[in-house]
């Protein structure tokens, strides 16, 4: 079967986490049932999982794309971490988007460590699930 046949057919997974010390999951519950709907494969790391669990349950797990979420500030370290705990477990090529409470000074950071979208409250659904469609077929999926 040709690669593109078999790219047509491959949905893509998604690993959503709040990585740290967030309790607050309802809008990465909404998020995870959104993604589902749009036809993406969802996995949810549950609360409370440490940046090294999110990490390695993205590399055993295959993912394409980890979705973190977080609402206490900690944006600046977990992520970071995430993405550097990716790159040393063998998923150098995982594709990681960040929504939360970002403040605007600290979104060119982690753009510049590949951490994109970064998305707050009020985004709507439909652009984050395109973002993430259109970020996997464009990195992870490419001829």
């Amino acid at each position: 079967m040709p690669k593109k046949a078999l790219v047509a057919e491959r949905r893509i997974r998604v690993l959503v986490a709040k990585p740290g010390l967030d309790g607050h999951d309802r809008g990465v519950l909404v998020l995870a049932r959104a993604l589902r709907d749009s036809g993406m494969e969802v996995i949810y790391s549950g609360l409370l999982p440490s940046p090294e669990q999110v990490a390695r349950m993205a590399v055993d797990e295959d993912v394409d794309v980890v979705a973190l979420s977080l609402l206490n500030g900690a944006h600046m370290t977990a992520f970071p971490k995430v993405k550097r705990l990716l790159e040393r477990m063998g998923g150098r090529d995982i594709l990681v988007v960040g929504g939360g409470i970002i403040p605007e000074e600290d979104k060119p950071k982690l753009q510049s460590m590949g951490i994109t979208g970064l998305f707050g409250p009020g985004s709507s659904l439909e652009e984050i699930v395109e973002h993430v469609r259109e970020r996997v077929q464009r990195e992870r999926w490419r001829d």
